[in-house]
């Protein structure tokens, strides 16, 4: 078994963009060949680095090239893992179980290609639980953006009853019948880890996500003295529309740059 965060094998990636080049990468995580894609700016510089959590589960919500391509356009290196089990890599997504280490392993895939060493998250939906593990379990994270981000497993468990099913089966059970496994998933239980400054975008009129998932962790971060920044948006829901999407896109990047980090 190899070194985690070891790189396998590095493909490239037709990109949606001259400025971009895109590599889709295999690396190694917990014995798993897990698959990410990387977006780096062709102009030679010194860039910061970000790590996009993607949202949804398996085939739903996978990373998109156009997206991770906006991204780095901003002037970073950003490397999106796919987590196990998805495009052909080995394991099975368990929905912030243990493949949360692929999300971990997939910061120091990163690092080999930043010369800056700064590291951010930024997280979509589900990506939002994955990437606040992220920042409990290492200590060299800069900032955080979680947008529209999932905080709390049980709340999610509550909420989205199209999403029960897969839950049972992935999780193993409900909340009640296997508090271990959704316990385990408890991210706001180890907030006080987290070192990292942490901005939290939100649409107050989100259906996917609720707001609530917003409220809880801001509450919990400021319970625990952390820095923490809100943009919440009154009339948008889970998607925001392509304007603005774009805007808040720069500016979440502004504001990454702006951190101090640990």
């Amino acid at each position: 078994m190899k070194e985690n965060g070891t790189i396998e094998r590095i493909k490239s990636y037709p990109s949606p963009n001259p400025r971009i080049k895109l590599s889709e990468i295999t690396y190694w995580s917990c014995g798993y060949r897990v698959k990410g894609m990387l977006a780096e700016p062709i102009k030679n510089g010194s860039y910061e680095g970000i790590l996009y959590c993607r949202g949804g589960m398996q085939s739903i919500g996978m990373v998109r090239p156009a997206r991770i391509a906006q991204i780095a356009y901003e002037g970073f290196v950003v490397f999106a893992p796919y987590y196990r089990g998805n495009r052909g890599g080995e394991g099975r997504d368990e929905f912030a179980g243990e493949d949360r280490w692929d999300a971990v392993y997939a910061v120091d895939v990163l690092k080999q290609f930043c010369l800056m060493n700064r590291i951010h998250l930024f997280a979509f939906s589900r990506g939002g639980i994955m990437a606040l593990w992220i920042a409990i379990l290492r200590n060299d994270i800069t900032s955080l953006v979680t947008w529209a981000g999932v905080s709390d497993i049980f709340l999610t468990y509550d909420e989205r009853t199209d999403m029960r099913r897969m839950m049972k089966r992935v999780i193993g059970g409900t909340p009640t019948k296997n508090v271990e496994a959704y316990e385990n998933r408890n991210a706001l239980a180890h907030i006080n880890e987290i070192k990292a400054a942490s901005l939290i975008i939100h649409g107050k009129k989100d259906l996917n996500v609720s707001f609530e998932h917003a409220k809880v962790l801001e509450e919990a971060l400021l319970g625990n003295d952390k820095v923490v920044e809100t943009w919440y948006f009154h009339d948008f829901t889970h998607f925001f529309p392509s304007k603005v999407n774009r805007q808040v896109v720069k500016d979440a990047c502004m504001w990454m740059r702006m951190q101090k980090g640990v």
